[in-house]
């Protein structure tokens, strides 16, 4: 962006109008985990920068909800045309710090551009309610008010869509908002922040924060925060969630996930095949949508999985800059040697080893491991019940639809599941049946839209507002209910 004023691989703070150079506290590498290549390092804020960031948006926050809320929302038409005008900048600058393809980075940020889109809406989704004559002479009116401070703490493998699941709503809304992301992956989340700036919301409203775990306990333990909004792994999640809610906090905190797909025998076998790999493999499978488990009825295993291995052997494992790159590396050295232990983990507990992905073609350099498939996998091996949040997919052998049902229901997590089959009846059972917040037939990723909440169940999530939608505007407002009496003395 030609106006910018901080250099793009420099990570800075954003504190009111200033924006800062932490100088103290522990020293946080980013790498491009396609090249191994550093890009740069920062320090971790201190509670002092976390202090004046939560400061400076507790002093813009009076005037900013008393702002109109037709005027609160023209940053956001004008903050969705630059993101719309910078959307290739910010792709290059995900795939770089992140690794996924340039493909996927696109798509991330139209999603989060769905988001902005929807919070325009505000002046309607905001409004509450009114009765005439709720009880003799008296009129009743509900109204919502913004609360405060909220921050969100993101995650790495969606640095430009994650952030705006809550920025847009958080400010349209009334509050002000401080985020802290990803230590993985600043620049991203710097860049949107910029963008915020330039187009137009006053100092203090939209702020940035960076660093690791003693940031986000600098801002969980703020008396100054209102709420705190999180997505990470489900240990992380119930530490900020019980620890948010400590200190009296409002907090909604997603989890990790093990997804698991049923493939009916009515089942389009080809089409699932291509959606099933899809699905597992898209984001080198750092995703919470993703479905690393495929529970197949036995009539069909067979056939699918033939079709599985032929369809993931045949991507292109590449650097996500690449032209016609189906899949990037993983985040970092540390997390691949991680997932490498689980495909371990894997093989001695018996599971089939259908498609190794430590055998592809891979570059020399770069964090890379290939789509790994699993056959024959027992429900109960460490490969099916922990989330490994990397390229591998295990099928397993269902008896019928019934023992699939059942197989699918037995994770601990509850985030999402899909259903492949042209049978009505087992689409609505599946409906019915299923306990997950995300639900899709003939689908690979349950996704919803951003005016729909992004649901999440048992170990997925913590806390009882979703992000997304509606959920939304219940999180960051309270409600107000006014009665009036005026006895006619005349």
């Amino acid at each position: 962006m030609d106006n910018r004023t901080v250099p793009e691989t420099q990570v800075q703070n954003l504190i009111g109008a200033s924006r800062r150079t932490p100088s103290e506290g522990e020293v946080y590498s980013v790498s491009n985990p396609a090249t191994g290549e550093q890009i740069t390092e920062f320090h971790e804020s201190t509670p002092a920068a976390v202090d004046e960031a939560v400061t400076a948006g507790s002093d813009a926050f009076d005037s900013w909800k008393n702002t109109p809320v037709e005027e609160r929302i023209q940053p956001l038409f004008e903050f969705k045309q630059l993101l719309e005008d910078h959307q290739d900048d910010i792709a290059e600058t995900v795939v770089r710090e992140h690794g996924k393809t340039l493909d996927e980075a696109r798509g991330e940020i139209r999603r989060g551009i769905e988001n902005v889109e929807v919070a325009c809406g505000i002046p309607s989704m905001m409004q509450g309610g009114h009765l005439q004559n709720a009880a003799p002479e008296i009129d009743e009116t509900a109204v919502r008010k913004p609360l405060g401070v909220f921050a969100a703490v993101t995650p790495f493998n969606f640095p430009a869509m994650i952030p705006l699941w809550f920025l847009p709503y958080s400010v349209a809304t009334g509050n002000t908002f401080v985020l802290k992301p990803s230590e993985k992956c600043p620049l991203t989340a710097q860049y949107l922040i910029e963008l915020a700036v330039e187009a137009g919301f006053p100092d203090g409203v939209v702020q940035l924060v960076n660093g690791g775990a003693d940031t986000v306990n600098a801002l969980i333990e703020h008396h100054g925060i209102s709420g705190i909004s999180f997505v990470g792994s489900t240990p992380v999640a119930k530490h900020v969630y019980e620890s948010a809610a400590k200190h009296g906090k409002r907090v909604q905190a997603q989890g990790g996930a093990k997804n698991h797909v049923l493939v009916a025998a009515s089942a389009d076998l080809d089409f699932a095949a291509e959606q099933t790999v899809s699905s597992a493999f898209a984001n080198t499978g750092q995703r919470c949508l993703a479905n690393p488990v495929a529970v197949v009825e036995d009539d069909i295993y067979d056939a699918f999985a033939e079709r599985v291995v032929d369809e993931a052997a045949n991507m292109a494992v590449e650097n996500g800059l690449e032209e016609d790159t189906d899949m990037g590396p993983l985040i970092s050295e540390v997390h691949r040697e991680n997932v490498l232990s689980y495909v371990e983990t894997g093989i001695e507990e018996g599971g089939k080893l259908l498609l190794d992905g430590r055998d592809s073609d891979l570059p020399s350099k770069g964090c890379f491991l290939g789509p790994t498939v699993f056959g024959e996998v027992d429900p109960d091996a460490t490969i099916v019940e922990e989330e490994i949040f990397g390229p591998v997919l295990a099928l397993i052998r269902a008896e019928d639809f019934d023992h699939g049902l059942e197989l699918v229901n037995r994770s601990d997590f509850g985030n999402a599941s899909s259903l492949f089959t042209e049978r009505g009846s087992d689409a609505k059972r599946f409906r019915h049946e299923v306990d997950a917040g995300n639900l899709a037939v003939n689908a690979g990723t349950a996704a919803p839209m951003a005016f729909f909440h992004f649901g999440g169940r048992k170990a997925s999530f913590f806390g009882d507002l979703h992000a997304q939608g509606e959920d939304m505007i219940h999180f960051y407002t309270d409600k107000s209910i006014y009665i009036e009496r005026w006895p006619d003395t005349q």
